[in-house]
């Protein structure tokens, strides 16, 4: 069932067409990594490279920030799980909505639950993270995220506004409890240590977090699920 936000929502935006060309571009932009991680995660690296009078808060920042991304993923995962499974509005026939995308074919998406949004709550805790360092940046990372990353699978119907604006919301929740001094000195502080002392694995390990948040796991997920089947 669907409340009356979404339903007004959905509605209006599944008779929202493009035409051909706009659409498989709006399909594009929400598919591919490129336009989400691979954009908000090189402006971490760059306050992480910046100098700056406040380097070493600043750099505590991105590996707070860092660390609510992969909080926010796994909530976002572990909550598509234990709460009641919810039907992405382009599988669910009772609701009557034609939408303009044409991938109606991914299984993937058809067994996993549309509430809430794990796209919206990672990216949402990242761009907070830019926000609290740096503010005109983070603003438009903000923006980019509701608008470049949540909007368009509203629009090709991955998901209820609801999902979006949950997931978001607990994103940000995220980002803002674990960047709190008293929080993050505890080990952000102690990682920070770490990073000047062995700076060779800790920029090899560094570098792997980003690219598997870029991808969030996605090939580790389907190694593991491979794997699973076959034991």
């Amino acid at each position: 069932m669907m409340n009356n936000f979404d339903s007004s929502i959905e509605t209006y935006l599944s008779h929202v067409h493009f035409g051909p060309f706009v659409t498989k571009s709006i399909e594009v932009v929400a598919d591919l990594y490129s336009f989400k991680g691979l954009i908000l995660i090189p402006i971490l690296l760059w306050i992480w490279f910046q100098p700056h009078p406040r380097l070493a808060w600043r750099r505590q920042i991105v590996l707070a920030t860092l660390a609510s991304g992969l909080v926010a993923l796994f909530v976002g995962r572990l909550l598509t799980h234990v709460l009641p499974f919810r039907v992405r509005p382009i599988y669910n026939p009772d609701l009557h909505l034609h939408f303009a995308t044409s991938s109606t074919h991914d299984a993937v998406l058809t067994n996993w639950s549309s509430f809430p949004s794990d796209h919206a709550m990672l990216w949402m805790a990242v761009a907070t993270g830019i926000f609290i360092v740096w503010r005109g940046i983070g603003a438009l990372a903000i923006i980019y995220t509701l608008l470049v990353v949540c909007l368009p699978r509203a629009y090709l119907g991955f998901h209820y506004p609801t999902d979006l604006l949950v997931g978001a919301a607990v994103g940000v929740a995220i980002t803002v409890l674990l960047t709190r001094e008293a929080i993050r000195v505890r080990y952000a502080a102690a990682l920070l240590r770490w990073t000047e002392r062995c700076p060779a694995p800790a920029a090899t390990l560094g570098f792997i977090l980003c690219v598997e948040l870029v991808t969030q796991f996605d090939e580790l997920r389907k190694l593991a699920a491979g794997l699973l089947k076959h034991l």
